[in-house]
């Protein structure tokens, strides 16, 4: 039987206390096995990312709670109750409803992120997040703020779109947040065991390539969950040219440690032309 879904609170895992709780424990699982099986060396400081990275993360979920009257599992709960959406407008199975809202949520997300490439005006937004010369489990939450505002206002119309179950939207967001910050990680997968998992989630080594300073590179691998997009799309890369301990990551006109300091990423879209990725 699905859960009671007329009650956020309700909800497994639906207290905000017990989400943020499984964040923390999330990043600090992934720092821990970054520090025990590093992938890469690091080229920049630590301290002064992580206060960046994780400061912007602040910022992001302060902005969302002064902006939106709703997040996306509240705007779940009230598709369903008023009947708005494909999925409560058609009588469908929970389980169905529930695996389908995962996967066409991903899906956006995937489109989202090709789009916020290949439009000038996003782009010079979402290159704070490859602007980070080092990847590890805290560049998986580095967006800049307006960046943002502008994915929880396409998540929070795709979901009055679908009408998701408010545990799939829920669950959605979890997962998410968990896999940005686990295939972003510096972490050392066995390469026989990243070939099968990579069939099933994006793992860290599929990802790193996206975040190469090589454009055709930077431009392949979109995914942050599933994997398939890529492969479905034409976008799939499986290995950077110079190898994961070779490439250089990040951005070529943003690799000073003064580039790396919040105030200098919240400027950085107004900054120069956007070049980068075109």
């Amino acid at each position: 039987m699905p859960p009671d879904e007329t009650n956020l609170i309700d909800l497994p895992g639906g207290d905000p206390a017990v989400r943020m709780g499984v964040f923390a424990a999330l990043f600090l699982t992934f720092a821990a096995l970054e520090a025990v099986y590093p992938r890469r060396n690091r080229t920049s400081s630590r301290p002064v990312r992580w206060y960046s990275n994780l400061g912007l993360t602040f910022l992001n979920s302060l902005s969302h709670r002064f902006i939106f009257p709703v997040l996306g599992i509240e705007m779940a709960l009230i598709c369903a109750e008023r009947g708005w959406g494909f999925l409560n407008d058609h009588e469908t199975p929970y389980a169905v409803a529930f695996i389908a809202s995962v996967v066409v949520l991903d899906l956006v997300v995937y489109l989202q992120h090709v789009v916020f490439h290949h439009v000038p005006w996003l782009w010079r937004l979402h290159r704070v997040h490859h602007a980070d010369v080092d990847l590890d489990a805290s560049s998986g939450i580095r967006f800049h703020v307006l960046e943002s505002i502008i994915s929880m206002c396409i998540k929070l119309g795709a979901i009055a779109v679908i009408g998701p179950p408010a545990m799939a939207a829920l669950f959605f967001e979890i997962l998410l947040n968990g896999a940005a910050m686990f295939n972003h990680a510096n972490m050392r997968i066995p390469l026989g065991i990243d070939r099968i998992l990579r069939w099933l989630i994006v793992t860290p080594d599929m990802h790193r390539v996206h975040h190469s300073v090589i454009t055709d590179e930077m431009n392949s691998n979109y995914g942050f969950n599933l994997p398939w997009w890529d492969r479905i799309f034409g976008t799939y890369r499986a290995q950077p040219a110079e190898g994961h301990t070779g490439m250089t990551i990040g951005l070529d006109r943003f690799r000073s440690i003064k580039d790396q300091h919040l105030f200098q990423l919240l400027i950085q879209p107004f900054r120069a032309k956007p070049t980068d990725a075109e």
